[in-house]
């Protein structure tokens, strides 16, 4: 029988049975691909979906493993490291005093200034801010003196061994009035306003004054 010659219209499924050989054959290759790609529709697809999920599983598994892997070779450096930094923290925290010593800081500092020539107008400690386990403790100033006299003054306070910062300062030439804003040598005379920063190590026992509890500044005295 020649392809080109059948009529699908002559064939009756019905009367399959009677039908030619080359009918039945490729009614055969039709239910066989009908029922592949129903078999790959219903099973093989999902598979190969479910395979892909875990192929990307696999993956990221797998660069987790090798960043723990890392770590886990590094671990002893990574320990090393933090040791380091147990350390230099604590060597900080004792550069902070505690609310018992903050007075002695504060005379320390005024003193240095003193020491180094400064007329002191204003030594005003503020309110403290808290900061998680320190509190910031602002100290404004505003003293007469000369360039050198304010290059010591600061000098020494970053020498102290409580940490204390220097955060702003402002110098501004004095009209000289008299032979009183001259200092010894002909140096300029200045005035000077700045903001110090020194901080106090909150411990459990120990809590940081309300602003509105704060005691008002005083000036140092001459």
């Amino acid at each position: 029988m020649n392809l080109s010659e059948i009529n699908l219209n002559d064939f009756d499924l019905r009367e399959a049975g009677d039908w030619p050989w080359m009918g039945k054959i490729i009614l055969a290759v039709l239910v066989i691909a009908a029922v592949l790609g129903a078999g790959y529709y219903f099973f093989t697809n999902s598979s190969l979906e479910e395979l892909d999920r875990v192929s990307n599983e696999e993956q990221k598994l797998r660069q987790e493993f090798i960043e723990k892997q890392r770590v886990a070779a590094n671990l002893e450096s990574f320990r090393a490291q933090l040791k380091q930094m147990e350390a230099e923290l604590e060597i900080m925290l004792r550069q902070l005093p505690t609310g018992t010593e903050m007075p002695d800081l504060l005379q320390d500092i005024s003193n240095t200034g003193k020491k180094n020539g400064l007329d002191f107008e204003l030594f005003k400690p503020e309110a403290e801010q808290p900061r998680d386990f320190y509190a910031a403790k602002p100290i404004t100033i505003k003293a007469q003196g000369t360039y050198h006299q304010f290059g010591a003054f600061v000098s020494g306070v970053a020498a102290l061994s409580r940490i204390v910062t220097l955060e702003n300062a402002t110098l501004t030439s004095k009209v000289a009035t008299s032979k009183g804003d001259k200092k010894p040598g002909g140096a300029e005379s200045l005035d000077i306003q700045a903001t110090l920063q020194t901080y106090r190590y909150m411990d459990e026992a120990s809590e940081p004054p309300a602003a509105g509890q704060q005691k008002g500044g005083r000036a140092a005295k001459k």
